[in-house]
């Protein structure tokens, strides 16, 4: 199966680098162009807002100052009598019409009409309106204490009022005795308000039935009003896409006269096209600088490592002369210093391998050179055995014999035997020793033969026998010697004890703590048994009632065991 291939380390870190600083650039770059345009269109949307409730507060606040006029002209004792058609001074009559129409003749025309609907006073000259019907319009609208205002039918296709609102008017008594009929013109709206809604603005106001009222642009309203009626019916809403303007709405409730606010779009086609050319272009640069950036910081984090990795290269074809530079200050400058340390180390390392294998094939030609020797002496020995047997001289034969089997146990390549074998051993020994000392001592084995296959160290037992024999047993007539092994707590323990002089007070001290010297064979077998076995083991020392007794502690071993 192919292993497939992936990037290398210097490409993913360079994407690394190029995603985390482009990813969160246009992410917030995208979230701030968002949230401009979302709060453009909120101040826009709150600033129109706020102009339609100005001009429905100044609309709240006209009205409410002719609502006051026709109440201080209802129930007015002069206006009633001039009304009523009784005699009456005309300068008098006009001067309560004015003081009671006050600030409110600024943006409306105050006129007073008799029952029949003829004008009789006015603080405006209107030919056209000197005859009204009481039976409909306007007149016949007024209702009892208050004034109502609708809307002209044929609202600036004409020089004549866009909106009237009458009121009827009685005497002291209650009795009606004319009509009070406010108009406002053009000019009068114009007034009224006239920066209230924005410059750039246009304000459209309509009557309840969606016909033109009043526009600073008459032809405007004209157009305007029939299409945004259309798309209200329609359910699309005032606002249109391919329009450069938006609309918002707002329903005079003194009047029920329909306000709408035309302002130009926030974000028109070109804006938009303009403000997205500048983000993309920035978009662009901002691209390009990262990856600049992304390239020289993946390429200065990346030559350390590129360099580590060839000097591990050269260090696995053993070369071990390489060196990286340690141009840095930071953690990866120490990585190449720690770098050149540990190719310094395996350099001795190797160098110090190199001795000792040379010194281990020194070391094992002087082995093998030393291993002929015990050969030629073991067939020397034959032939001393054989030579002594034709001249019938037994103890020759015996010691040949013994030593024969000495020797070729000592250079057998096991490093672990049976104690049974040890055993064995020990006696071909023994039998030397009694042909050298005229059999002046006596020697017994106490082996039990659930421990005989327990594995111990090759000839630690000889060395020990040899000491009980040559130096416990001097100078002592009818000397023994005896070896028992047990087994306690899990351990083996062989004990050599003689009944000779007792050892030095210095040793007989329990554990064996001596570093050599001239004990040199009961120092081997301690070392050779904490060697292989841990501190818990070695040689244990101490004098008994007569003589002296050598114990070797180790953990029991079974062949079966060693197999495994």
């Amino acid at each position: 199966m192919s292993r497939v291939a992936r990037p290398s380390f210097r490409r993913r870190l360079f994407a690394g680098f190029l995603a985390a600083s482009l990813i969160p650039l246009l992410a917030c770059s995208a979230m701030l162009l968002q949230i401009f345009r979302l709060r453009l269109a909120a101040d826009a949307e709150r600033e129109t807002a706020e102009q339609l409730d100005l001009v429905s507060r100044s609309l709240d606040g006209a009205f409410d100052a002719f609502s006051q006029a026709a109440g201080r002209l209802r129930g007015n004792p002069i206006i009633a009598r001039a009304l009523a058609g009784e005699a009456g001074e005309d300068t008098l009559v006009n001067n309560e019409l004015f003081n009671a129409a006050g600030e409110a003749r600024s943006y409306g025309s105050f006129a007073l009409y008799d029952l029949q609907g003829a004008r009789r006073y006015s603080t405006r000259r209107d030919p056209l309106e000197e005859q009204l019907s009481p039976e409909w319009g306007a007149l016949y609208a007024a209702p009892e204490g208050g004034v109502r205002f609708t809307a002209c039918e044929d609202a600036g296709s004409s020089g004549g009022p866009l909106l009237r609102g009458a009121a009827r008017l009685s005497d002291g008594m209650g009795r009606p005795v004319g009509y009070l009929l406010i108009s406002m013109y053009y000019d009068d709206f114009r007034q009224l308000l006239e920066g209230k809604y924005g410059a750039r603005n246009e304000l459209i106001v309509l009557s309840p039935y969606w016909r033109p009222v009043y526009c600073a642009q008459p032809s405007l309203a004209e157009s305007l009003a029939p299409r945004l009626r259309s798309r209200l019916l329609a359910g699309r809403g005032l606002d249109d896409s391919e329009e450069g303007f938006q609309y918002a709405a707002a329903r005079h409730e003194a009047s029920g006269l329909c306000l709408i606010l035309q302002r130009p779009r926030t974000f028109t086609g070109e804006t938009m096209r303009l403000l997205y050319t500048v983000s993309f272009g920035c978009a662009v640069v901002c691209v390009a600088l990262s990856v600049l950036m992304s390239f020289k910081l993946s390429r200065q984090m990346f030559r350390p490592i590129q360099r580590l990795r060839q000097g591990f290269g050269e260090v696995g074809h053993n070369n071990l002369d390489i060196c990286v530079p340690a141009e840095r200050e930071d953690e990866l400058g120490e990585l190449a210093r720690r770098f050149n340390e540990m190719v310094e180390a395996l350099k001795r390392n190797q160098e110090a391998l190199v001795a000792n294998q040379r010194e281990l094939n020194q070391a094992q030609i002087r082995m093998l050179q030393a291993q002929l020797n015990p050969h030629f002496l073991c067939n020397t020995l034959d032939t001393m055995k054989w030579i002594s047997k034709i001249n019938k001289v037994p103890q020759v034969a015996v010691m040949s014999t013994n030593l024969a089997d000495i020797l070729r146990f000592c250079i057998s390549p096991e490093e672990f035997v049976p104690l049974g074998r040890e055993a064995e051993i020990l006696e071909r020994y023994i039998e030397i020793q009694k042909i050298r000392m005229s059999g002046a001592f006596s020697f017994r084995v106490d082996l039990p033969e659930e421990l005989r296959d327990c594995l111990i160290p090759k000839m630690i037992l000889q060395p020990l026998v040899e000491n009980a024999v040559l130096h416990g047993l001097e100078g002592v007539e009818n000397g023994a010697v005896e070896v028992t092994a047990r087994e306690e707590a899990g351990m083996l323990r062989i004990t050599v004890r003689d009944n000779g002089s007792g050892l030095p007070p210095e040793l007989a001290v329990g554990r064996y703590r001596s570093r050599g010297g001239k004990h040199l064979g009961l120092y081997n077998v301690n070392t050779i048994l904490t060697k292989y076995y841990g501190d818990g083991c070695g040689l244990f020392l101490e004098n008994e009632r007569s003589g002296a007794a050598v114990t070797a502690a180790l953990p029991i071993r079974r062949e079966e065991e060693e197999t495994c």
